[in-house]
C-alpha cells in the first residue's frame, strides 16, 4: 500500500480492517468494470466478423454500422453506470443500516465526491495494491512440478474440472456472440424499417405536395376566371353609369327646357289676362276702394284729433 493513501485512510479513521473493505469492494468493482469492457470489446469484434465482410462500403451502409454499434455501446455504458450507481445505493444501505444498530446518525457530503485530490489518491492507492497483487498472481501462477509424493488422481480430477470448466466458458462465450450478432440483426432490420418508414414518408409528401399544387392551381385557375369576371363586370358597369349620366344630363336639358317654356307660357298668360275687361274693372274696383280706404284713414284720425 502506497504510504500516501495509508496516510489518507489514517486521516479518514479507517482502521485496518476498513481498509481491507475498501480493497475488497475496489476489487469488486474492478471485476465488474473488466466483465464490462470485454463487452464493448465483444461488439467491436461482432462487428467487425458480422458486417465487415466486402471490401467497399457506402456511406449509408457505414452510417448505419456506426449507428447500430452507438446503439450497443451506449446501451452496455448505460447498464454499468446504473448499475454502479444501484450498487453503490446498496453500499450506503448496509452501511446505514449497520450505524442504526448503534444509534449512530450518518450524513453524507456529496461535493467530496469530486474532490480530485482524493480520486486522485484513490486510484494510485488502486494501481499499487494491484499491480502488486498481479505480480502475486503470476508468481502462484508459473508452472511448476508436480511433486512425486502426490497422487495422479487429484490432479487428473483437477485438470478435467478446469478443462470441463473451460469448454462451459468458451460455449457461454459463443452463446453471448451469437446473442449479439442476433441483436446486430434485429437493430439493423429496425433501421432498414425505419429508412423504409422515412422513405414512405417522403413519398406521402411528395404526394401530398403533388394534390397540394394541384389544388392550388385550380384556385389560382378560379381566381383568375374571377377576377376576369370582376373586371367584365366593371366594364359594363361603367358603360351603364356613362349611359345613365349621359341620360341625366339629357333629362337636366328636358327639365331646364320645359321650366323656361313654363315660365313664358306664365308670361303670357299673364300679360292675356291684363288685358282683358274683368281684369281692368277688378283693378278700378281695387283702386277705388284702395282710395275709400284711404279717406277713412284721414277722418278717422281727424276725429281722434278734436276729440
Amino acid at each position: 500500500m502506497s504510504s500516501v493513501f495509508a496516510v489518507t485512510m489514517a486521516e479518514f479513521g479507517f482502521n485496518k480492517g476498513h481498509q481491507n473493505e475498501a480493497i475488497n469492494y475496489m476489487r469488486f468493482a474492478r471485476s465488474k468494470r473488466a466483465i464490462r469492457l470485454k463487452t464493448i470489446d465483444s461488439c467491436f469484434e461482432d462487428l467487425k466478423d458480422s458486417r465487415l465482410v466486402d471490401e467497399t462500403f457506402t456511406v449509408d451502409e457505414v452510417r448505419d454500422m456506426l449507428d447500430g454499434l452507438q446503439l450497443v455501446v451506449r446501451g452496455e455504458v448505460e447498464t454499468e453506470l446504473i448499475n454502479t450507481a444501484h450498487t453503490n445505493v446498496l453500499l450506503l444501505r448496509q452501511l446505514f443500516s449497520q450505524a442504526e444498530k448503534f444509534y449512530l446518525h450518518l450524513q453524507t457530503d456529496i461535493s467530496e465526491l469530486e474532490n480530485r485530490e482524493l480520486l486522485e489518491q484513490v486510484a494510485e492507492f488502486e494501481k499499487t495494491e494491484f499491480k502488486n497483487l498481479n505480480k502475486t498472481n503470476q508468481e502462484i501462477s508459473k508452472p511448476k512440478l508436480a511433486p512425486l509424493n502426490e497422487g495422479g488422481g487429484v490432479s487428473e480430477l483437477l485438470n478435467k474440472e478446469i478443462s470441463r470448466l473451460q469448454e462451459e466458458n468458451d460455449k457461454l462465450k459463443g452463446r453471448l456472440r451469437t446473442l449479439e450478432t442476433q441483436a446486430m440483426g434485429v437493430l439493423d432490420e429496425k433501421t432498414k424499417a425505419e429508412r423504409a418508414l422515412k422513405d414512405l414518408h417522403k413519398v406521402q409528401g411528395e404526394q401530398q405536395m403533388a394534390t397540394r399544387s394541384q389544388e392550388i392551381t385550380s384556385l389560382e385557375d378560379t381566381v383568375a376566371a374571377l377576377q376576369e369576371d370582376y373586371q367584365k363586370s366593371l366594364s359594363v358597369n361603367a358603360a351603364s353609369q356613362r349611359d345613365l349620366q349621359d341620360n341625366l344630363v339629357s333629362a337636366k336639358h328636358d327639365l331646364l327646357r320645359v321650366q323656361e317654356q313654363l315660365a313664358l307660357a306664365e308670361k303670357e298668360l299673364d300679360r292675356k289676362f291684363q288685358q282683358t275687361s274683368a281684369y281692368r274693372n277688378m283693378k278700378e274696383i281695387l283702386t277705388k276702394k284702395n282710395e275709400q280706404i284711404k279717406d277713412i284713414r284721414k277722418r278717422l284720425s281727424k276725429y281722434e284729433s278734436d276729440e
